[in-house]
């Protein structure tokens, strides 16, 4: 499905630890690393897309996890101009995406990146609640950067400012890839 501008309409799942680490997956036979994400179907609500999108990319049910925030509209990106496909019926230059905080209330194990025949993710680890703005791929930086801003007050009540620090820009920062962030804690990404 691909609206009148060129967008698909998608779902994003920010998956938090209790302790606002997030949940970070290495795409399958690629080096890019980035949050679960995932079309939705002509008849799927977003939230009703979400729990598909999380069960096909994590294994994760709905008991495993709370909603906390999701962000209000659309944030939108375009792809690189090679990834566009314009042999295609309809051309999809981007991606619109409405995207969800969860609260991890599982243990490790439950999450099973393999359920599907075709997995999306080999590989998955715990990051830093502003990490992935500097690591995922430059095309996806800005709504990535939009996200998080937005749904980072809904982390922050649950697992404080420590864990959760408020941006600071200084002189070496750029638009979505700060150079700094005030009370970091040390990552394992």
């Amino acid at each position: 499905m691909i609206d009148p501008d060129g967008f698909r309409p998608n779902v994003g799942i920010v998956l938090m630890h209790e302790d606002g680490r997030l949940f970070w997956a290495r795409r399958v036979h690629r080096d890019g690393w980035q949050f679960p994400q995932g079309g939705m179907n002509t008849d799927e609500t977003p939230l009703e897309a979400m729990y598909r999108e999380l069960r096909e990319e994590t294994g994760l049910l709905p008991e495993h996890v709370d909603v906390l925030g999701v962000t209000p509209g659309w944030l939108r990106y375009r792809l690189p101009a090679r990834a566009v496909r314009r042999q295609d019926r309809l051309v999809c230059i981007g991606q619109k995406q409405v995207w969800f905080l969860l609260r991890f209330r599982g243990r490790d194990d439950d999450l099973k990146l393999d359920l599907t025949d075709k997995p999306e993710f080999d590989s998955w680890r715990w990051v830093d609640f502003w990490y992935p703005m500097a690591h995922v791929v430059t095309f996806k930086r800005s709504v990535y950067a939009r996200a998080l801003s937005h749904l980072a007050p809904f982390a922050r009540a649950v697992a404080g400012l420590d864990a959760v620090p408020h941006p600071v820009d200084d002189a070496g920062a750029t638009p979505g890839r700060p150079a700094l962030w005030g009370n970091r804690r040390g990552g394992t990404g």
